[in-house]
């Protein structure tokens, strides 16, 4: 059974295999519920626009001046705008980028329509950019509103057949002598329950 972070990690070192040795870009994002505070769009896209400027040959003169001019200012004062604008130059120049992000239900509401917007207009104003996004189903509808031209969704449902054998060879694993054959027949039916109710 794989989970959405694993799902995404194959993606990505897939095509980071694929795309070694050319004009071609891989970035991306964990998003992490125990790191939501520091998840704001700005952020995010900042992230992007470092790698970007990591795989890109040189890096560009108008990112190097961008963020020196912001520390100067004492932090980080550019805004999303700014960003959005900084990585559409950057990967302007890419015969192609692959921008992968994981679990954007992670990202809290308040940042997650910012972000999904900047994504919108990355997505709308550079062409070679390919976006892969992992999510629970509940966002489906906000992700649909903003990222709907051309995208196709994949619909990842766990298999009862394949949870059931995973948790009795762990529950086999595990000192099978110790724990009788009721308990594990219980803990069997309530995990199944649970995971049909996800």
């Amino acid at each position: 059974m794989l989970k959405s972070d694993k799902i995404s990690s194959l993606v990505i070192d897939t095509l980071r295999k694929r795309a070694r040795g050319q004009n071609i870009a891989v970035v991306f994002l964990y998003c992490d519920y125990q790191a939501q505070k520091d998840q704001s769009a700005v952020n995010l896209i900042r992230s992007l626009v470092r790698q970007a400027a990591s795989r890109a040959p040189s890096i560009p003169g108008e990112i190097k001046s961008a963020f020196d001019e912001s520390k100067k200012e004492d932090g980080d004062n550019l805004q999303l705008p700014d960003m959005v604008k900084l990585f559409v130059n950057v990967f302007g120049s890419f015969e192609a980028v692959f921008l992968c992000v994981d679990a954007v239900d992670e990202v809290l509401p308040l940042h997650r329509l910012d972000f999904l917007r900047a994504l919108q207009q990355i997505v709308q104003e550079t062409p070679n950019v390919r976006l892969f996004l992992t999510g629970r189903p509940y966002i489906r509808a906000e992700v649909d509103k903003h990222l709907t031209k051309g995208a196709s969704a994949i619909d990842i449902v766990a298999d009862q057949g394949d949870i059931s054998r995973y948790l009795s060879r762990k529950m086999d694993d595990e000192d099978a002598d110790l724990m009788p054959e009721d308990l594990k027949n219980q803990i069997m039916k309530i995990l199944l329950g649970k995971t049909s109710e996800m």
